[in-house]
């Protein structure tokens, strides 16, 4: 039952965030911009800060397979939930463009990302933001000083900064599930590769520079031990 809970807690928390952020997006596009690109990164911000708010003490509010993978990799999640939290994640993006889809037919896209440049420049992009962001996920979430609030505030400001300035190249996903959603309702296939590959391999990235900088303070916490002693 608990992880029965978990996983639909994952759900619940991806489906929100692609039906706020991925909305913004069709919102924006259908009614002449009045959400703007301001607004609609500051979507994606809040929305993550609201699922870590809500759901963070239920599941831990990954809503990102990235953050799982990158989790587990780190050795901070089980292995047997590896892929209930990741089919539960893409299928609450799914139903979430599903219900978008349903709401506004006629959009070409439902908010799917797709580079507005070359290929190799959007996959560098995610993979270098997907780094940042688990990165900070990882380090925030392991502090002893910071709480629940603190962490949802300081996630969701790097998803709602990292869109804001990576939008209009990338479409800044940092979240395969955010890709896939859009992608498969809109049958816009050809690009979505570039955000599964990239963000699960920076995601990775993030975890081995995690690593190098918890050897540093563990050094540092025994070098203080043993002056102490």
């Amino acid at each position: 039952m608990e992880h029965f809970r978990k996983i639909f807690a994952e759900l619940i928390g991806t489906f929100c965030l692609v039906f706020a952020g991925t909305g913004a997006i069709v919102i924006n596009d259908q009614f002449g911009g009045a959400v703007t690109h301001v607004g609609i990164a500051l979507t994606f911000g809040l929305i993550v800060t609201a699922m870590i708010y809500s759901l963070g003490e239920v599941s831990g509010a990954h809503i990102n397979p990235a953050v799982t993978i990158g989790f587990w990799l780190a050795r901070r999640f089980e292995s047997a939930l590896v892929l209930p939290y990741v089919v539960a994640q893409c299928a609450g993006a799914i139903l979430a463009s599903l219900t978008l889809w349903a709401l506004f037919p006629t959009h070409e896209n439902l908010g799917a990302t797709a580079p507005s440049g070359a290929w190799y420049q959007t996959l560098i992009l995610e993979f270098i933001l997907t780094a940042i962001l688990m990165l900070v996920i990882l380090r925030v979430s392991n502090s002893k000083t910071l709480g629940l609030g603190a962490v949802a505030i300081a996630v969701g400001a790097t998803v709602g900064l990292e869109a804001m300035f990576a939008g209009p190249v990338s479409g800044a996903s940092m979240n395969p599930a955010r890709s896939l959603g859009p992608a498969l309702m809109s049958m816009n296939l050809s690009h979505l590769w570039i955000y599964l590959v990239a963000t699960i391999a920076g995601a990775g990235f993030a975890v081995a520079l995690d690593f190098l900088l918890s050897i540093g303070i563990e050094k540092s916490s025994d070098s203080e031990k043993t002056k102490r002693s």
